[in-house]
Protein backbone atom coordinates (compact mmCIF):
# COMPACT_ATOMS: atom_id res chain seq x y z
CA UNK A 1 0.00 0.00 0.00
CA UNK A 2 1.30 3.37 -0.87
CA UNK A 3 1.64 5.96 1.60
CA UNK A 4 1.90 10.02 0.75
CA UNK A 5 4.55 11.87 3.28
CA UNK A 6 4.14 15.07 3.93
CA UNK A 7 6.04 17.43 6.43
CA UNK A 8 6.46 20.60 7.00
CA UNK A 9 9.55 20.33 8.56
CA UNK A 10 11.05 19.38 5.21
CA UNK A 11 10.96 21.90 2.09
CA UNK A 12 7.61 21.79 0.09
CA UNK A 13 7.76 20.99 -3.50
CA UNK A 14 8.40 23.25 -5.98
CA UNK A 15 5.92 21.29 -8.44
CA UNK A 16 3.28 18.81 -8.33
CA UNK A 17 4.36 15.57 -6.58
CA UNK A 18 4.69 14.51 -3.21
CA UNK A 19 8.01 15.06 -0.51
CA UNK A 20 8.33 11.11 -0.40
CA UNK A 21 6.08 7.95 -0.76
CA UNK A 22 6.46 5.15 1.86
CA UNK A 23 5.03 1.79 0.00
CA UNK A 24 6.15 -1.41 2.61
CA UNK A 25 9.57 -1.32 4.30
CA UNK A 26 10.56 1.02 1.44
CA UNK A 27 10.81 4.69 1.46
CA UNK A 28 11.29 7.50 -1.39
CA UNK A 29 12.45 11.17 -0.52
CA UNK A 30 11.57 13.13 -3.55
CA UNK A 31 14.44 15.18 -4.54
CA UNK A 32 15.18 17.71 -1.92
CA UNK A 33 16.45 21.44 -2.65
CA UNK A 34 19.04 23.73 -0.12
CA UNK A 35 15.73 25.56 0.70
CA UNK A 36 15.34 26.29 4.41
CA UNK A 37 11.63 25.53 5.32
CA UNK A 38 11.07 27.95 8.07
CA UNK A 39 12.58 30.78 5.46
CA UNK A 40 11.85 29.32 2.11
CA UNK A 41 15.49 31.13 1.41
CA UNK A 42 18.42 29.17 0.25
CA UNK A 43 22.00 29.55 2.22
CA UNK A 44 24.90 30.80 0.59
CA UNK A 45 27.25 28.55 0.54
CA UNK A 46 27.51 25.01 -0.57
CA UNK A 47 28.76 23.99 2.73
CA UNK A 48 24.99 25.01 4.03
CA UNK A 49 22.83 24.17 0.62
CA UNK A 50 24.00 20.63 1.30
CA UNK A 51 23.37 20.61 5.16
CA UNK A 52 19.70 22.24 5.08
CA UNK A 53 19.22 19.63 1.86
CA UNK A 54 20.03 16.68 3.72
CA UNK A 55 18.24 18.20 6.87
CA UNK A 56 15.26 18.07 4.55
CA UNK A 57 15.69 14.41 4.02
CA UNK A 58 16.20 13.47 7.63
CA UNK A 59 13.03 15.09 8.13
CA UNK A 60 10.45 13.40 5.39
CA UNK A 61 12.03 10.06 6.31
CA UNK A 62 11.68 10.67 10.28
CA UNK A 63 7.84 11.65 9.09
CA UNK A 64 7.46 7.99 7.40
CA UNK A 65 8.87 6.34 10.65
CA UNK A 66 12.85 6.03 8.87
CA UNK A 67 16.10 7.92 9.80
CA UNK A 68 19.02 8.37 8.06
CA UNK A 69 21.20 5.16 8.49
CA UNK A 70 18.33 3.26 6.76
CA UNK A 71 19.21 5.43 3.39
CA UNK A 72 20.54 2.60 0.76
CA UNK A 73 20.81 4.97 -2.54
CA UNK A 74 21.61 8.63 -2.39
CA UNK A 75 21.62 10.75 -6.27
CA UNK A 76 22.85 14.26 -5.59
CA UNK A 77 22.83 16.88 -8.60
CA UNK A 78 25.32 19.18 -8.55
CA UNK A 79 25.29 22.64 -10.62
CA UNK A 80 29.16 23.12 -9.75
CA UNK A 81 31.32 19.59 -9.71
CA UNK A 82 33.89 21.43 -8.53
CA UNK A 83 31.98 22.23 -5.26
CA UNK A 84 32.35 18.14 -4.65
CA UNK A 85 34.51 18.29 -1.96
CA UNK A 86 33.16 20.51 -0.15
CA UNK A 87 29.35 19.02 -0.36
CA UNK A 88 31.12 15.72 0.18
CA UNK A 89 32.77 16.87 3.87
CA UNK A 90 28.98 17.72 4.73
CA UNK A 91 27.86 14.68 3.36
CA UNK A 92 30.18 12.83 5.70
CA UNK A 93 28.51 14.47 8.71
CA UNK A 94 25.12 13.10 7.92
CA UNK A 95 26.56 9.29 6.72
CA UNK A 96 29.48 8.06 9.06
CA UNK A 97 29.34 4.46 8.65
CA UNK A 98 27.33 1.75 6.99
CA UNK A 99 27.33 4.07 4.14
CA UNK A 100 24.71 4.12 1.24
CA UNK A 101 25.25 3.68 -2.09
CA UNK A 102 25.69 7.17 -4.18
CA UNK A 103 25.33 8.78 -7.10
CA UNK A 104 26.79 12.32 -7.88
CA UNK A 105 25.73 13.69 -10.99
CA UNK A 106 26.70 17.43 -12.26
CA UNK A 107 23.61 19.29 -13.92
CA UNK A 108 21.74 22.27 -14.71
CA UNK A 109 19.11 23.09 -12.12
CA UNK A 110 16.85 26.28 -12.47
CA UNK A 111 16.96 28.65 -9.44
CA UNK A 112 18.67 25.85 -7.60
CA UNK A 113 22.55 25.04 -6.48
CA UNK A 114 22.39 21.31 -6.00
CA UNK A 115 18.95 18.75 -4.80
CA UNK A 116 19.53 15.31 -3.19
CA UNK A 117 17.35 12.36 -3.25
CA UNK A 118 16.85 9.03 -1.48
CA UNK A 119 15.99 5.75 -0.86
CA UNK A 120 15.49 4.22 2.65
CA UNK A 121 14.69 0.36 3.82
CA UNK A 122 13.19 -0.08 6.63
Amino acid sequence: MKEIIDTNQAAKPGGHFSQGIKINNRVYVAGQPPVDPKTGKIPETIEEQTRIALINIKHVLEAAGAKLEDVVKINTYLTNVDDFKRYDKVYQEFFTDNLPVRTTIGCSLKGIPLEIDAIAEL
